[in-house]
Parts: C-alpha cells; structure tokens; sequence
C-alpha cells in the first residue's frame, strides 16, 4: 500500500513540476522584447533618458537599444519596422515621406512656430490625422514628439551668413533623403547628404563647409570645436518622432499599452526640459568657446524658404488645408 501511494505521489509531483514548467515557459514566451534603433550616441543624455524610462516598463518587458546608427543607419529604421526587423525607432517626419507624403509638410522650415505651437500641432486633430496615416500606410504609431531644440547653421569658414544670398556654393550637410536635401536648397545652400555620426570629421576635413543642427546637439557631438561660427537662423523647431510597430502595439494588453504610453510621454517631458534648458545657456558657452553667434536677417530667410516651398512639388503632396490649419493653431 504505501509503494503504491509513493507511486501515485511521485506521478502527482511530476506533473505538478510539468505544469510549473509549462507556466514558467508561458510566462517567458509573453515577455514582450523591445527592439529599438537610433543614430544618438550611446553617451548621449537623450539616450540616458530613453533608457532610464524605458527599462522601468516592467518585468514583462525587455527594451534593447542599440544607438548611433549601430543597428540600422539614418532614415532605414522605418522600413525596418515595416519588415519586422525593428519595434522602436526614433524617427524624423523626412524619413518617411515616401510612403506618407503628406508628412513633409512639418519639414517646412519657419512653419512651426515655436515649442508651444508644436504642442499644438500635435494635440489637434491635424496631428490625429497624421498619425493615422502613418499608422494605416506603414503600420508605424507615434507615441510622442520630444523637441529637440531649433535648427541653426553652423560653419566652419568666417564668412557671415546673414541671407539667403550668402549660402550660395556652401557645402551644407543635411541628412539623407530627399526631402532634407530640399530643406538645405530652400535655404540658399548646396546640400550634402551625410550620415549624423560622420558629421564632425567632415567638418574637421573640409569635405562640408557647415551643418544644421539644434544648439543641444551641436554642444553634445562637438561639432563645436571644428566651427568658427554659428548663424542663429532657426529655421526649424526640430522634434523626432518616437514610435512603435502598430502589431507590436496591438500585441500588448490595455495595461502594457498604458504603461508604454506613459514612459513614452515622460520621455518627450524629460528631452524637451532639457533641450529648452540647454538652449537657454548654449549661446554663451559656444561665445566662451571662441565662436561667432548671432542673428542673421532671419524674415529674409523666411520670405525666401516659403517662396521655395509653394512652388515646389512638395506642395502638392500635402492634405489640402491642412497648411493653414497649422498657421492658425
């Protein structure tokens, strides 16, 4: 009798250890990975604050991130995420264009007014519908827009940049795509499509003659110490998109779509303080380095770019209306 009952317990604990075990594997096969690509270096506080928020997600999540364009080089990251290959990406509206075209329009340089009126961009329902395209066309979700501080010039040569005029045969790095390069014609300049990371040394050799960066990360990558100058033009409020496969999202519950909602929303909090802090105190620090700022005719700028910019075919791609619906925000 008790061989028997040993027997049936020793049968009875073996598959109580099964079923731990297929709980255990069910468990480990709900745990929802993250995999996340960007060009900021790794060092960079922009990162820190992704990281930091992102890994407090939860036990049921696992964030991998890979930064400096180490995993997928500028402006690929969207279509990667459209293959499957990539879940987060930190992505500008000139990356994706292509397949939303209607995009193109918050490239318009001296549109968005300031950080206030980017808020309000993207909390009407101009910045709905343009998140449904995007998410209907690439099945690609905009969690938040983090600010990252207003684009200016910044040169390598002493020659004053005060119009539009002035540009003319500078070699002015822009990003790769298209519809960056427009950005850099429209100002005057002779764009040069280069990769974010190869920007200080080709400045350093001459191979550009200037780039167009927010203070922040002029500050962050250096580009400072091979720049004589830097011509306030601020002629784009800059803010990239931080975004999730639309299956990834879907495959979440209400709650881990909350909780990604949320560190996404202090991501964007976090960057955006402080960017607007680090522009607050940047002119002084690129002065102190020996470089010449200042303010150029900036509404000769932008008379010139908006010109360029009716005329262009870009216009044609945009939703009708949607242009003077952003103005009047």
């Amino acid at each position: 009798m008790n061989n028997f009952i040993s027997r049936r317990q020793l049968v009875a604990g073996a598959s109580a250890l099964s079923a731990l075990a297929l709980t255990g594997q069910s468990f480990a096969q709900s745990k929802i990975t993250l995999l996340y690509s960007d060009i900021v270096p790794e060092n960079d506080s922009r990162s820190a604050i992704l990281r930091n928020n992102m890994n407090a997600l939860g036990a049921d999540f696992e964030f991998k991130a890979h930064h400096g364009g180490t995993l997928f080089k500028q402006g690929t990251e969207p279509v990667a995420i459209q293959r499957g290959n990539l879940d987060m990406a930190n992505i500008a509206s000139g990356d994706v264009i292509n397949q939303v075209p209607q995009l193109s329009l918050l490239m318009v340089p001296y549109l968005i007014r300031d950080v206030a009126h980017l808020r309000k961009i993207w909390a009407s329902d101009v910045g709905a519908e343009l998140n449904k395209m995007l998410d209907e066309k690439m099945g690609i979700r905009i969690l938040a827009n983090p600010y990252i501080g207003t684009r200016h010039l910044g040169l390598r040569t002493t020659k004053k940049i005060m119009k539009p005029a002035d540009l003319a045969g500078i070699k002015l790095r822009m990003p790769p795509g298209e519809v960056w390069q427009y950005v850099g014609t429209a100002m005057g300049a002779n764009p040069s499509p280069l990769p974010f990371p190869e920007v200080y040394t080709a400045l350093q050799t001459g191979a550009i003659d200037a780039q167009d960066n927010a203070l922040p990360a002029v500050k962050n990558m250096k580009f400072y110490e091979v720049s004589k100058q830097i011509s306030l033009t601020g002629h784009l409020v800059a803010a990239n998109h931080f975004v999730i496969s639309s299956k990834k999202w879907a495959a979440m519950n209400a709650d881990q779509q909350r909780r990604v909602q949320a560190a996404a929303n202090k991501v964007e909090s976090e960057i955006t303080n402080m960017a607007l802090k680090d522009e607050a105190d940047l002119v002084a620090f690129f002065k102190k380095e020996g470089l010449d700022v200042y303010t150029p005719d900036v509404p000769a700028f932008r008379s010139h770019v908006l010109e360029q910019y009716a005329k262009s075919k870009y216009a044609a791609t945009w939703t009708p209306g949607m242009l003077e619906r952003i103005v009047k925000l």
